[in-house]
């Protein structure tokens, strides 16, 4: 499809780096962005205002009040009606620039299925809420070479690296080097600039391997703290495992692993917890609402049905996931599933 207006990339294509050659790569380019919020959203448009050719967002979460103060793609109307982001950003992304192909997918990432995201792309950028997720990144990449660019925030500070499997250490290197744990958005909360700040670091390095300027990657662990003005960059050369289970010589992605994934997760920034399915479903909303609407205010939009209890709320997904609002408690929160859901 052609875009309206023949100069939309011109600035970008003067900036030396890039010009019409690095422009093609990136009309060309398809990138998995994993996470839809903060880091996600900031990433996604970058990427689709820069032209790269598919940009394809897989997030299991909707969109919530508290995300607008940092979540750029979002609109009230999208908190109100309880949107999931990945839907949400990717309308609005299509809206920004036509020519490219936008994909979003209302998913949890699971060891079991990363795989149906990650064929055909040149590069993944982490916009993850968990470690763990970011661990299953880290072994696809080092299974199936694909590099991937790691973002975390949260208060002030950012961490950035860019993986480049065979080449660099990768997350599991790094294990004993960053912090996979400690505060998060809920504890520490978050502002805006911490948000920018990462994302440019990811945004640039990706611009950097889609364009074909691989010599330019940093090839460092970058980190800062805007509000304290710290500022880090480690080279992580000499950081990278012979006996890594995930790039070493004996790899065995244990992260990969089938029931490696927990079935309960507490969600970052909200008294959340998300239950998982036994086994992969599909669930008739419409048919749930009837059941459920006896047991509290059920309320149903075109991607996920809601149910309003005394003191908790359920956000029902069609592919079975269920998020407890209201408790912090995986324990009480399988309880509540399991009286709903047998």
């Amino acid at each position: 499809m052609k875009f309206a207006g023949e100069d939309r990339y011109s600035r970008q294509e003067r900036f030396y780096g890039i010009g019409a050659e690095g422009q093609k790569k990136l009309a060309q380019a398809k990138v998995l962005i994993i996470g839809a919020g903060a880091l996600g959203s900031a990433c996604a448009e970058t990427m689709v205002r820069s032209g790269v050719g598919k940009v394809t967002l897989v997030d299991r979460d909707y969109v919530e009040w508290s995300n607008l103060q940092r979540q750029n793609l979002f609109s009230e109307q999208d908190a109100a009606e309880r949107i999931p982001k990945a839907a949400a950003a990717a309308r609005r992304l299509r809206s920004v620039n036509s020519s490219v192909e936008v994909e979003g997918i209302v998913a949890d990432i699971t060891a079991e299925e990363i795989g149906l995201y990650t064929q055909g792309i040149d590069l993944i950028l982490d916009a993850a809420d968990n470690f763990e997720v970011r661990m299953i990144v880290n072994d696809i990449s080092a299974r199936d070479g694909i590099p991937w660019i790691y973002g975390a925030c949260t208060g002030s500070y950012g961490i950035s690296m860019t993986i480049v499997p065979g080449q660099s250490a990768c997350l599991h290197c790094l294990l004993d080097s960053i912090p996979a744990g400690g505060d998060t958005c809920d504890t520490a909360g978050i502002i805006g600039p911490a948000v920018q700040m990462t994302a440019a670091y990811q945004t640039a390095e990706a611009l950097k391997w889609l364009s074909g300027n691989v010599s330019a990657l940093r090839g460092t662990l970058v980190s800062f703290d805007l509000w304290t003005n710290r500022h880090s960059s480690v080279d992580t050369a000499k950081l990278k495992r012979a006996d890594c289970p995930s790039c070493g010589a004996k790899r065995t992605y244990p992260y990969l692993s089938p029931g490696s994934h927990s079935r309960t997760a507490v969600l970052c920034g909200r008294d959340t917890v998300q239950i998982r399915p036994p086994s992969p479903t599909r669930l008739d909303l419409e048919e749930w609402e009837r059941r459920l609407s006896a047991y509290g205010r059920a309320e149903r939009n075109p991607f996920m049905l809601s149910l309003t209890l005394d003191r908790h709320r359920m956000a029902i997904f069609p592919d079975g996931r269920v998020l407890v609002h209201g408790t912090g408690d995986p324990a009480e929160a399988r309880s509540l599933y399991h009286r709903y859901f047998g």
